[in-house]
């Protein structure tokens, strides 16, 4: 049993590694989220904040966007020429990509420099692929509502975990290269 322990000692270290953090990230946002419902943002700071963003580039490419928040859930109504286009919610605001990433990227640790470079540079990337996806996403509908499902739940989607699976590969490059060259 040790020696086959052994045998598998680096694949064992990156599953505990990557659950164990992605538990502990997980938890801490959760308790972020338990500690915003009583806040001054709606529906959390981020989520907010993520509206608003993708309130602005609309506007600023043209189309009449704004925000209202959600009546009946935690959520901000992102509306153009006074039509609904989108719900953003907690899950739109990239967070849980962000967390997936991040444990992914520790599992595979580098030295210190190299992984906090990379992941503050990987979650910049995440957070705004995510606002261009909402973006997109929201222009698209508007353009072409009968496509609304398809590319709400196959398109951008497939869009931003793309995107972390690139950068994925590309850390695993690097990880390997380091180690293996």
């Amino acid at each position: 049993m040790i020696e086959l322990l052994g045998k598998y000692k680096s694949v064992l270290r990156f599953i505990l590694t990557f659950l164990g953090t992605y538990i502990i990230l997980t938890l801490l946002y959760s308790m972020y989220l338990e500690q915003a419902e009583s806040q001054l943002y709606y529906p959390d700071y981020i989520t907010h904040v993520v509206a608003q963003q993708c309130n602005w580039l609309l506007n600023a490419i043209g189309y009449q966007a704004m925000i209202l928040p959600h009546a009946e859930e935690a959520a901000m109504n992102l509306m153009v020429n006074d039509q609904l286009m989108a719900r953003v919610v907690e899950g739109c605001n990239s967070i849980s990509v962000i967390i997936l990433f991040w444990s992914f990227v520790l599992a595979f640790y580098n030295g210190l420099k190299r992984t906090l470079v990379f992941i503050i540079l990987g979650s910049m990337g995440i957070y705004v692929i995510n606002i261009l996806r909402i973006v997109l996403l929201v222009m698209a509908i508007y353009e072409y509502p009968e496509y609304t499902e398809f590319l709400h739940t196959i398109i951008f989607p497939a869009a931003i975990y793309g995107f972390v699976f690139l950068l994925w590969l590309y850390w695993v490059a690097i990880f390997k290269g380091k180690n293996h060259g």
